[in-house]
């Protein structure tokens, strides 16, 4: 497989268009990503118990159409959440109006919503916009690139990336763009997220597929410790492709989940360069724990820390916040079997901490310089096991507490 450039037109099988409307002060604010022939799809959505009306909806159209799709719609500038029954209306709304102008059912169009909480979508403003992209929907490169910004909120650069699989003697490509700079924490860590593939697989292998990547990739992920009302990843194929049938237990099955995972990771580590306010991306690679759970507890308990992140963002090399992150995870853990080394994207690495004590104090001015770094891993061995996990996090900034104090503003 290889990385290619690319974004959600890039898949056989799939067009896209996007509109300024007006929900936003500016930009691009209303997108939408259609697959012809309908595509077979797999979606996880926000594990919050308050979630927004095209979340509910969407949900429900996938269940009637056994998990397939003609297209999805998303607007920024607004989340349609917390609106009560008009807010169910105007999602229904946006999906009959797609519907009825690609000669579809309103049940084959899914909705997605991002924005401010609470505040009524302005649903006029999206089915003008819809009147206008969808006569003009495009399989182009730059329709592609396109509807990466349109879902764009307080991200300061859009995210898409591409790879290419070579699958018995054709070839797979899949695509994605995501979005979400604020209100980042485990299930469901995406904010929006798309995917498109021209393989061709069905609904169930692919949910299994899906659910899996997501949790090595978006699900281990952390911001803000905030969790939207309006989280989705959707994943779309569109059977295009010059390929075989992906089906279980196949070399092609391994092989593609291997690579949606790569892409899932790309494009959440993506989201985590581009918090709100962050200056540095570390991840935390956790070995040694007596079970995989453990070892995933402890990586997003010491990436998600906001002392861990304050120290991270002031270059403080304060080892026993990741020590006491790591204590309070919920896993097994022994503090006199813990080591803790560093290690910079260049490959230099330091040993810090050993069997729960600092090897010395020179070694923490050693590690500021770790800090420093743009990106930099934290290697927390628990001394317990053989299972290990890795998650990502960002600094803490005085930018992210201006940035969301202004947010309504």
């Amino acid at each position: 497989m290889r990385w290619i450039e690319g974004g959600v037109t890039t898949p056989k099988g799939f067009r896209a268009g996007s509109a300024r409307t007006g929900l936003k002060k500016k930009g691009l604010d209303l997108t939408v990503i259609e697959c012809p022939g309908t595509a077979n799809c797999a979606a996880l959505f926000t594990q919050n118990a308050v979630k927004a009306a095209p979340v509910i909806l969407s949900q429900d159209h996938l269940k009637k159409r056994a998990g397939r799709a003609r297209a999805v719609v998303i607007n920024s500038g607004n989340a349609n959440a917390c609106n009560g029954s008009r807010g169910m209306k105007d999602a229904s709304r946006v999906a009959s109006e797609a519907a009825t102008l690609l000669g579809d059912a309103p049940e084959s169009i899914l909705v997605s919503s991002t924005g401010v909480i609470g505040r009524p979508l302005d649903v006029d403003k999206v089915l003008a916009g819809l009147g206008t992209i969808i006569p003009e929907l495009a399989d182009s490169r730059e329709a592609g690139m396109l509807a990466s910004r349109a879902i764009m909120t307080t991200d300061t650069v859009p995210k898409e990336a591409a790879l290419s699989l070579n699958a018995d003697g054709g070839e797979i490509v899949i695509a994605g763009i995501a979005k979400g700079a604020g209100m980042i924490h485990p299930n469901l860590a995406t904010m929006i997220c798309v995917i498109t593939t021209d393989a061709s697989i069905e609904p169930e292998e692919l949910r299994e597929i899906t659910k899996r990547a997501a949790d090595e990739s978006f699900n281990m992920a952390t911001i803000d410790r905030d969790t939207s009302t309006n989280d989705m990843l959707l994943v779309m194929a569109s059977g295009a492709g010059r390929s075989p049938e992906i089906l279980k237990g196949d070399r092609l099955y391994n092989q593609f989940e291997e690579a949606l995972t790569r892409l899932c990771i790309k494009l959440a580590k993506d989201l985590i360069s581009d918090g709100e306010g962050a200056s540095r991306l570390f991840e935390v690679e956790v070995s040694g724990a007596s079970t995989k759970a453990d070892a995933r507890l402890v990586a997003r308990s010491i990436a998600g820390s906001n002392l861990v992140k304050s120290a991270v963002f002031g270059c403080d090399p304060n080892w026993g916040r990741i020590v006491a992150a790591a204590g309070y995870s919920g896993a097994r853990v022994d503090p006199d079997c813990i080591d803790i080394s560093l290690r910079t994207e260049s490959g230099k690495n330091m040993e810090w901490v050993r069997c729960g004590c600092q090897i010395s104090e020179e070694k923490n001015e050693e590690a500021r310089e770790f800090f420093a770094e743009e990106n930099f891993l934290i290697g927390v061995d628990l001394g317990l096991g053989s299972h290990g996990a890795r998650a990502w996090g960002c600094d803490l900034s005085y930018e992210y507490v201006r940035i969301n104090s202004e947010y309504t503003s």
